[in-house]
């Protein structure tokens, strides 16, 4: 069945909008022949655009080129102002954008543990309202959350979530509460870091792969055939729950200590790094796991990795501490990711979060050699591009779309 006039040209509407999106400004003609339209069409959405105010001339084409064929019309950015949250159990950061997701400003403020659910819900509230202040932005349209935790599929609401701090679902209701007219989108942040490294990061031509989350906690997502896979609770990649060998007891269904998280999160790390008698001095917003990592990976390529050592029988090998500590946690590390590639058969394993992108080509090198010992599927692993700085870009990402969606979307759709 044909479509009706009024649905075809909502539909060339949209596919202009996508076109001027993914391209810049474009002309008349260049829209023409994008779209395969004819001029008078093209001339009407252009029209019907403009007086919708989502389009406007932004410039011409070509400094000999003058008249309306040389206009160029681009989307307006401000049509619509966005906000992307990443909650963290000590902290919120937050930036601001155009509708095109041009950051406008940026924020962050620590929320320590004794804060209290009442100020620290306050002090993150006011850092988006400050925030958004800056930017000039005098409402928000959207606004996406990037939090840890499960998020309801049918609901998109988060849910209970134990060792997480009562304000990250309180957060969520006072935003609303305080932004009325904003639309507030929610997701689980290693979700989010999946859909950064999928567009901006590691993970860009790959429409299958697995995110391994390696920040304070651990996590995975899953992107099957260009899909996020969420599950039918949305508990998709709780791998921190994951029982492995190594641990002295099992996880529970209220604590993941026992499971993978005792082996690869923040604090085993440090431990493991102790252990090799490797420190480090943290930077400014950075993990000190990470630093840690960043620390061990740096000693590794600024000294001989192997040093060789006359021995009785024949050539030893003596790893540094840094070396020995790196091989010491891609062991870890591998053992959940292998029970990931067993039952998924990704093809791609990204190390995410600061952990991830600290232990770069070495770490990842170091885990795919391991990989390729414990499991007959071919496996590529590699480092974050992205780091912690992938929820935040997630969240941006997602709360543009979800904009977009709405604005550009088909009358009475």
């Amino acid at each position: 069945m044909p479509a009706s006039p009024s649905t075809a040209r909502a539909i060339n509407d949209r596919l202009a909008l996508q076109l001027m999106q993914q391209e810049g400004p474009l002309t008349a003609g260049q829209l023409k022949q994008l779209t395969g339209l004819s001029r008078p069409s093209v001339a009407d959405l252009v029209e019907r655009l403009t007086v919708a105010g989502l389009i406007a001339v932004v410039g011409e084409s070509g400094a000999q080129r003058r008249g309306p064929n040389a206009r160029l019309y681009g989307i307006v950015a401000d049509r619509a102002h966005l906000a992307a949250l990443d909650v963290r159990t000590e902290g919120v950061s937050v930036v601001v954008s155009d509708l095109l997701g041009f950051e406008l400003a940026r924020a962050s403020v620590p929320i320590t543990d004794d804060a209290g659910t009442g100020p620290a819900v306050e002090q993150a509230v006011a850092l988006v309202e400050r925030t958004a202040k800056e930017a000039g932005a005098e409402r928000l349209h959207t606004v996406g959350i990037g939090a840890p935790g499960l998020i309801d599929p049918a609901t998109g609401e988060l849910r209970d979530s134990s060792g997480l701090p009562e304000w990250h679902r309180r957060l969520v209701a006072a935003l609303q509460e305080r932004l009325p007219a904003a639309r507030v989108l929610v997701e689980n942040e290693t979700n989010l870091a999946a859909l950064a490294e999928q567009r901006d990061g590691a993970a860009r031509d790959r429409d299958t792969f697995v995110l391994l989350w390696l920040g304070h906690g651990t996590g995975a997502a899953v992107v099957l055939d260009g899909s996020l896979r969420r599950g039918a609770s949305g508990g998709t990649g709780e791998i921190g729950f994951l029982p492995v060998p190594g641990t002295v007891k099992l996880p529970s269904a209220t604590d993941c200590e026992g499971g993978f998280h005792s082996l690869a999160g923040a604090v085993a790390i440090a431990g493991l790094a102790a252990e090799y008698g490797v420190v480090a001095e943290g930077a400014p917003h950075e993990p000190y796991a990470a630093a840690l990592v960043r620390e061990a990976v740096g000693s590794v390529g600024d000294a001989r990795v192997d040093v060789r050592v006359g021995a009785r029988g024949g050539a030893a090998v003596a790893r540094t501490p840094a070396s020995r500590f790196l091989d010491a946690l891609a062991d870890r590390l591998a053992i959940g990711a292998a029970s990931v590639v067993a039952v998924l058969d990704p093809g791609c394993v990204v190390l995410g979060g600061e952990v991830g992108q600290a232990g770069g080509g070495v770490l990842a090198s170091r885990v795919e050699e391991r990989l390729a010992r414990m499991s007959p599927l071919p496996v590529e692993v590699r480092a974050s591009a992205l780091g912690g700085s992938a929820v935040l870009r997630g969240a941006l990402l997602t709360a543009r779309e979800g904009a977009q969606d709405e604005l550009f979307a088909p009358p009475g759709r």
